[in-house]
C-alpha cells in the first residue's frame, strides 16, 4: 500500500473514488456498489520482482502473483476493455500464460505489444509491455506513434543556475562515480555537459549525452547533470520537476505530499501518460 500515491492521485483527480488498501483485502461487492458499471480496467501490477533491474536477487513469487488479481477484478466488474501494463520482463514469468488464459476464459480477446515512451514525445527511453483486451472484438493496437525526432534529455532541464551545484572533483565521491564521469569527459571533452548515473549500476558506460532521451527513470534518485564551469566541472542531481517532464507529465500535474525520495519513487513507478493515452485511444476508438 502507498498512501502517498493515493493522495497524489486524489489531488490530481479530485472527483475520483480513491481507496488505499491491499487489493486482496478490498470487498468487491461493496466497491461495485460504489462504482457501478465501468467501461475499462487499467492495471499496473507490481513489477519489482519481474524487472531485470533487480539483478540476480531472489524473486518474491507471492508479490508477482498479485498480477492475477486483475483477473479477479475483471471477473467482478466485467468491463468491455482492459489494459495491463508492466515491464517487458514479465513475459518469461512462469504464470504469465496462466494470467492470459484466465482473462481469455472471461471472454477477452487479448493482444500484447511493447512500446517505447520515446516514440510518443516523451523525453525518456522506457520500454513497457501492454496487454490489451476487448470482450467484443479483436483489440485495437497502437499503430501511429509520435511524429518527428525523439525529444532529448536536454529538453527537460531547468535553466542553468536554477539549482545549486557542487564541484564534481571537489569532494569525496565514490570511485565508480568518478570513473563514469571520466568516461564521459573522454568521449565528449572537458567542456561538455552530460548526464551521469550517480546511483545504481549501468551497462552503458554510466553516462549519456544530452542529445538523446533520458534513460529509464527508476524509483531512486539516479541521474546527475555534469556541467563545465570556470572552477572545473560541477554537478547536481536531476530535480523532481525535471523528472516529471521526463515522464511525460505536464506542468499541471502535482506531487503535493511526501519527501523528495517519495516523489521520485512515485515517478519511477509511474506510466508515461502519452503512451497510456495512445494505448487507450487505439483500444476504444472503434466501439463497434
Amino acid at each position: 500500500m502507498c498512501p502517498i500515491a493515493t493522495e497524489t492521485f486524489r489531488a490530481n483527480f479530485p472527483k475520483a473514488h480513491v481507496v488505499t488498501d491491499r487489493l486482496e483485502h478490498i470487498r468487491l461487492p461493496e466497491l461495485g456498489r460504489r462504482l457501478g458499471d465501468i467501461d475499462i480496467l487499467m492495471a499496473s501490477p507490481e513489477c519489482t520482482n519481474h524487472t531485470c533491474a533487480k539483478g540476480g536477487r531472489p524473486r518474491n513469487e507471492s508479490s508477482r502473483a498479485t498480477a492475477l488479481l486483475a483477473v479477479k477484478y475483471a471477473e467482478k466488474f466485467r468491463p468491455r476493455w482492459l489494459v495491463l501494463e508492466n515491464v517487458v520482463h514479465m513475459r518469461p514469468w512462469a504464470r504469465y500464460s496462466e494470467l492470459c488464459e484466465a482473462l481469455k476464459d472471461l471472454g477477452y480477446n487479448l493482444a500484447e505489444q511493447v512500446l517505447d515512451a520515446s516514440d510518443f514525445g516523451v523525453p525518456q527511453t522506457r520500454r513497457r509491455l501492454f496487454i490489451v483486451g476487448d470482450r467484443k472484438k479483436k483489440p485495437g493496437l497502437v499503430t501511429h506513434k509520435h511524429p518527428g525526432r525523439r525529444r532529448s534529455a536536454k529538453s527537460i532541464l531547468d535553466p542553468r543556475d536554477t539549482w545549486e551545484t557542487t564541484k564534481l572533483f571537489g569532494r569525496r565521491r565514490a570511485r565508480g562515480t568518478l570513473e563514469r564521469a571520466r568516461r564521459g569527459f573522454k568521449a565528449l571533452g572537458r567542456e561538455a555537459s552530460f548526464l551521469l548515473v550517480y546511483y545504481g549500476s549501468d551497462g552503458s558506460g554510466g553516462w549519456q549525452p544530452l542529445d538523446r532521451p533520458l534513460r529509464t527513470i527508476t524509483t531512486i534518485d539516479r541521474f546527475a547533470l555534469v556541467e563545465p564551469s570556470d572552477d572545473g566541472p560541477v554537478m547536481r542531481m536531476l530535480q523532481v520537476p525535471e523528472l516529471q517532464r521526463a515522464m511525460g507529465f505536464d506542468e499541471n500535474f502535482t506531487l503535493p505530499v511526501g519527501s523528495r525520495r517519495d516523489r521520485i519513487r512515485l515517478l519511477g513507478n509511474g506510466v508515461c501518460p502519452p503512451v497510456m493515452e495512445a494505448v487507450v485511444r487505439a483500444l476504444i476508438e472503434d466501439k463497434a
